[in-house]
């Protein structure tokens, strides 16, 4: 039942009104002055209520009161001005709301109410990513997935400058890597171009990014999936693995010449250096045979004939003394002696080689066996042979 209904013996006004005479709202000057009394009683002031029997002013604040109340509103106001910037941010000052500096790291003050300040990260690293169906340059179509790292560079541009940077950046990535793409065969941005398209796809983000400011700095950038359409792809996979094959037969071959060049380099340096000992040995025999010959030019110049004899004998012994069998001319006879001291000689061995087989020393100790000749063969063969070779002469 409400309150002014008939028949209700609560006549109780919400408004604060006894009796239900008055049923407005509560007048504001009354409780702007039971407001203002308990002020003043909490500050010192007298609780008047600008009668005669208040205070003479109408009940303002003390001397001591307004200070205090000052000082509190300035520590309050002071505090509210301090801000810490951590060690990776940069703190952008907005006064009245448009830009006015930025603040290095560390405790700041700036005037509350007045300035507001924006702490900015520039030293993390974020990542956002780029994908997408592309045409190349020999219209064939591929999947190609870049992820894209950057940082904030420049606080100020960052936040004023466009309205979404990140935004922007990322419609930046795709547009460059488009445009690489579609400059680029598939068999490039496939197994060996993938690098240039990396670099091309950095250069063309980072020119346009710098035309429209936008205070961030591309770290890196890198391929996360470049792959063909699903219906081509074991085509790809083989031709990537004949790729792969062409070199390592490339690289097993510049191995092989690499370990073959310092043989032939050697083979090389020793065929040089027995060269140029040949040469020098040559040269040397020359010199020598010409100083021989110099020295010989006097003495036949005395005696030529003895000279040429001379000479004659040296060169036939010589060339006799490298050969095993003799041939003596005897004078008048008509008749030539060939005497095989080859085949003697080997008689010879062959005898001394069986009386070696047959001696049995009693002491372990070897004695070669004594052989007597008569005196009259041996001073027969002696004379023998000087005789011929006395003729032969």
């Amino acid at each position: 039942m409400a309150w002014n209904e008939p028949g209700n013996s609560n006549n109780k006004d919400p408004w604060g009104n006894k009796g239900g005479k008055d049923q407005g709202p509560p007048d504001l000057d009354e409780i702007y002055n039971d407001t203002m009394k308990k002020i003043r009683k909490a500050f010192g002031g007298k609780g008047g209520d600008g009668s005669p029997g208040g205070s003479s002013n109408g009940g303002g604040f003390s001397s001591t009161g307004m200070i205090l109340v000052f000082i509190i509103l300035l520590l309050a106001w002071a505090y509210l001005g301090l801000s810490t910037i951590r060690e990776a941010e940069r703190g952008v000052v907005l006064r009245f709301g448009q830009f006015h500096s930025i603040i290095e790291p560390g405790l700041q003050w700036q005037p509350a109410f007045i300035d507001d300040v924006v702490a900015v990260n520039v030293e993390s690293i974020s990542s956002l990513t780029s994908s997408g169906k592309m045409l190349t340059k020999d219209e064939n179509v591929v999947l190609v997935e870049m992820e894209v790292q950057y940082r904030i560079e420049n606080p100020r541009n960052f936040l004023f400058s466009v309205t979404e940077p990140i935004y922007s950046l990322r419609q930046a990535t795709d547009s460059a890597l488009r445009y690489v793409v579609g400059h680029s065969t598939m068999d490039a941005v496939l197994t060996t171009g993938r690098e240039e398209v990396r670099q091309a796809t950095w250069q063309q983000l980072e020119d346009t990014i710098a035309k429209y400011n936008l205070g961030l700095q591309v770290v890196d950038m890198n391929f996360l999936a470049v792959r063909p359409p699903e219906q081509v792809k074991p085509a790809f996979d083989d031709a990537i693995a004949a790729q792969e094959d062409e070199n390592r037969y490339i690289q097993e071959a510049q191995a092989y010449a690499k370990a073959r060049e310092p043989e032939a380099r050697g083979i090389v340096r020793r065929m040089e250096e027995e060269a140029k000992a040949y040469k020098s040995r040559v040269v040397l025999e020359a010199q020598g045979e010409v100083a021989r010959f110099e020295k010989l030019l006097p003495e036949y110049e005395a005696a030529p004939e003895v000279t040429r004899q001379r000479l004659y004998l040296d060169a036939m012994e010589d060339v006799y003394s490298n050969t095993t069998k003799i041939l003596l001319d005897t004078e008048g006879s008509g008749n030539m002696m060939y005497i095989p001291l080859d085949k003697i000689m080997e008689k010879q061995k062959q005898s001394e080689q069986k009386q070696d087989s047959n001696a049995t020393p009693a002491s372990g100790q070897y004695s070669p066996p004594v052989t007597q000749t008569p005196s009259s063969n041996r001073g027969s063969g002696i004379r023998e042979s000087s005789n011929r070779f006395s003729g032969g002469r």
